[in-house]
């Protein structure tokens, strides 16, 4: 298994036991926030300190020019954190049924929003297809 799923799985079992172990959903409400931020950092620390594009490393088989390659890693990273701020505002200002509506709801559609984004971005990149 890859690094980033052992710390995910590391993350879930620590937030997921202290929720249960301490009868206080505080912490299951931070995991998500916690999970986006180690990816935002992941990519972020591939691309400034490994000068490593991890997001190109994964599509290894789509050809884009460098550029676009980091306009979509920035992106990624600037969505990723602010995914995490709004986990954040959502579970400290609403209801736990009003966040778990949003996790669920408003999560995979902001998710499916940045996903769109992204292929549209580099649309014109792809080759045609006869």
């Amino acid at each position: 298994m890859a690094t980033i799923h052992w710390l995910s799985l590391a993350i879930i079992a620590v937030f997921g036991g202290a929720t249960l172990l301490l009868h206080d959903e505080t912490f299951i409400k931070w995991k998500p926030t916690v999970l986006y931020w180690l990816f935002a950092a992941t990519l972020l620390i591939g691309r400034v300190v490994f000068r490593r594009n991890l997001i190109s490393a994964l599509l290894k088989d789509l050809t884009l020019p460098d550029p676009v390659w980091a306009r979509i890693t920035w992106g990624w990273v600037a969505f990723l954190v602010g995914m995490g701020a709004l986990n954040l505002y959502v579970a400290a200002n609403f209801t736990t049924d009003t966040w778990v509506n949003f996790k669920v709801w408003g999560g995979i559609g902001l998710f499916m929003l940045a996903a769109v984004g992204t292929v549209a971005s580099v649309a014109r990149y792809l080759p045609e297809q006869s």
